[in-house]
């Protein structure tokens, strides 16, 4: 019955925070509410038996979270100025927030495990004793390696893009230009000068 809770109270907070990802104008709030998913997303992974995924979903997925909040900040110049002029009206609803969460986090904790201490298997176990990590580097290493490897490469297209996009050219600064470099012809790089006795270069 608890775990049944559970999963109910995660799964409406997951999605109301996911809708409030792509509703609100702020970036800093998006950002903020896609944690808030993040974490929920955890938690239900966790009702699921499979701790490992809420393991990467909380550390590499939230912890990603400071790169695209820094990539929001250099594409629209966020004024964080303007921003803290209400951090103290915003204060009480933040604290509903925050309690909100480790309400949940606390009744996750409670719910993961049954009455006598064991784990609750909501999802069926792995032949042999195998553990999630073990179980998903086997799947992924043997059957679907070209998959997981066309993954890391979109992914890191993706940086090389994110990068690119962010990156600014300031006036007045010299920069070396390769393909100038590289196409320039002898006729102007080079300039003939006949000087006659007496004469300077003036």
């Amino acid at each position: 019955m608890l775990a049944a809770v559970a999963f109910y109270v995660l799964a409406a907070m997951t999605i109301a925070s996911a809708f409030a990802v792509i509703s609100v104008r702020n970036p800093v709030h998006a950002v903020l509410f896609l944690i808030l998913a993040f974490f929920n997303a955890a938690g239900l992974f966790v009702l699921l038996g499979a701790e490992f995924l809420a393991m990467l979903l909380v550390v590499v997925y939230v912890g990603a979270v400071a790169v695209l909040f820094l990539f929001v900040v250099m594409m629209l110049d966020v004024d964080f100025a303007e921003l803290r002029q209400g951090f103290l009206s915003y204060l009480p609803a933040g604290l509903v927030v925050a309690g909100a969460l480790f309400a949940e986090l606390a009744l996750v904790a409670y719910a993961a495990t049954s009455a006598d201490g064991a784990p609750i298997a909501l999802a069926p176990a792995g032949e042999g004793g195998v553990t999630n990590a073990e179980a998903i580097g086997r799947v992924l290493y043997t059957e679907y390696l070209l998959v997981f490897q066309l993954a890391g490469l979109i992914l890191f297209v993706a940086m090389i893009g994110a990068i690119v996009l962010t990156l600014r050219h300031r006036p007045g600064v010299r920069r070396q230009d390769i393909a100038a470099q590289v196409g320039r012809k002898r006729s102007e790089g080079v300039e003939l000068k006949d000087i006659r006795p007496g004469q300077g270069l003036g």
